[in-house]
């Protein structure tokens, strides 16, 4: 079936959608017509999920909203006119991130110059959510987070969500370790790799002028020549010609500053595994599990700056990003890759992480986003962020601070192993409702119209005027 994209959300021309797909554009009604209701049907329980966790996350949030899509942005309806609604008791909880307050102002001439374009009083559903993302064009200023080798995040949930974001229209980042751990098979080889599984569901789905597939490269698929091995394989030729495939390198993650990455494998994976990683017997001599550990890589500003060379000249084809932990110098590191020609930089805050780390990391090591977000400052370029996202108040924040986009990770698992189908669907139809109510209060209609003093952090006791 062809649905047709309203103009103020269409990206260059693509392929027909579903039902379902369109109907997550989540454009406003016209004015005084009847809201249009979904065009799928919600399940009323959840799905069979794997037995996937998430502690310390907003778990049962993403789940509802994996089930009921926008929905789940407002109150329960059975309610309206018997209770009276306020700010929740923990309004005021989370991080210096979640608690900066989003604060439209009373005269709003951006507002007036869409009147004017418009010729009628603009609604929210005239946000324009199309985002630039890394040299990609994205339906939303949004990507898929970096899955690497992690037994999460090679698995099948990864396989539906690559498939649910391409339909969504945005970018997917491979993480690292996928080809040393699992292989890499060509195309019309009898079975298929972990990385090729993910990257033929993305290509299945994605329509024609939006997406991209990003492929990370830490120091251990540097030894398997990963990017090499892609860039030369003609399956991926199609990406290349239409400028929708990129590399990244990998400095870091927000989950473990420091170190490389960590996976729980079986004795016999760990013998085959010791001959490229280091294998580790913390959890007991006799324990049936060892801790496979990967090298986090050593970098200068000389050595950052050369690489960013190299994968330039290797690869013109393909765009360029870098991705940095959470670390003290984050600004310079930041500025160094862009003046290097990076397309897009992306921080990992220390709130992000969907991998395997010790619990001393995750509680003690690295700058949380919103510090990482003010060291960096106004961006030289296209900066990514990470960390914590999963609804459109702290994704809002995140842009008017300087971010083109923002990535899922652990909400994006957490939303598929509750509806493999559509769960990512869904709670991104959700947070795109809330994108464009919030930005659209501001008296803006794009997301990169967001700036700083949109946001009030009470830390500094005053408004910016």
């Amino acid at each position: 079936m062809t649905t047709t994209i309203p103009a103020a959300l269409a990206a260059p021309p693509v392929e027909p959608m579903d039902d379902f797909t369109s109907s997550l554009l989540l454009t406003a009604p016209a004015p005084h017509a009847a809201p249009t209701p979904p065009t799928y049907t919600t399940p009323s329980a959840p799905s069979t999920p794997s037995g996937l966790s998430a502690p310390g996350f907003p778990e049962e949030q993403v789940r509802a909203r994996a089930r009921t899509g926008s929905a789940a942005v407002f109150p329960d309806p059975a309610g309206y006119g018997a209770r009276l609604f306020g700010p929740a008791a923990t309004a005021h909880a989370g991080d210096a991130l979640d608690r900066t307050r989003i604060v439209p102002p009373v005269f709003m001439p951006e507002r007036l110059e869409k009147l004017i374009d418009l010729a009628r009083e603009p609604e929210f559903g005239d946000v324009d959510l199309t985002a630039r993302v890394g040299g990609f064009t994205a339906r939303l200023p949004l990507y898929l987070s970096a899955f690497g080798s992690t037994r999460a995040g090679s698995g099948d949930l990864a396989v539906h969500a690559s498939r649910q974001a391409a339909r969504l229209g945005i970018p997917m980042v491979i993480g690292e370790n996928m080809v040393p751990v699992h292989g890499y098979r060509k195309a019309g080889e009898a079975t298929r790799s972990a990385l090729r599984a993910r990257v033929e569901a993305y290509l299945e789905a994605v329509p024609d002028g939006v997406g991209g597939i990003v492929v990370q490269q830490s120091t251990e698929d540097a030894d398997s020549e990963v990017w090499n091995l892609l860039y030369s394989d003609p399956a991926f030729r199609p990406l290349l010609e239409s400028g929708r495939l990129a590399f990244e390198l990998k400095t870091g993650q927000g989950a473990k500053p420091g170190l490389g990455g960590m996976t729980v494998v079986g004795r016999a994976e760990a013998e085959q595994l010791a001959r490229r990683f280091t294998v580790r017997e913390v959890f007991g001599e006799d324990a049936p599990q060892r801790l496979r550990c990967a090298t986090p890589g050593t970098f200068t500003e000389e050595i950052l700056r050369q690489q960013l060379r190299f994968m330039r000249n290797n690869f013109p084809k393909a765009r360029t990003w870098v991705k940095f932990h959470p670390g003290r110098d984050i600004g310079p590191a930041a500025r160094t890759a862009w003046a290097a020609g990076a397309d897009a930089v992306t921080v990992d805050g220390a709130e992000g992480g969907t991998g395997w780390a010790p619990g001393v990391f995750l509680d003690q090591v690295g700058l949380p986003l919103a510090e990482c977000l003010r060291r960096i400052g106004r961006p030289e370029g296209c900066l990514l962020a990470t960390g914590g996202m999963w609804e459109g108040g702290r994704a809002v924040r995140t842009l008017a601070l300087g971010a083109s986009a923002v990535g899922l990770g652990r909400a994006a698992l957490v939303a598929v192993d509750e509806d493999p189908e559509h769960g990512l669907e869904r709670l991104v139809e959700a947070l795109a409702l809330e994108l464009r109510l919030l930005i659209s209060a501001l008296g803006k209609y794009a997301p990169a119209a967001l700036a700083p003093d949109d946001l009030w952090d009470p830390a500094q006791g005053a408004v910016p005027c």
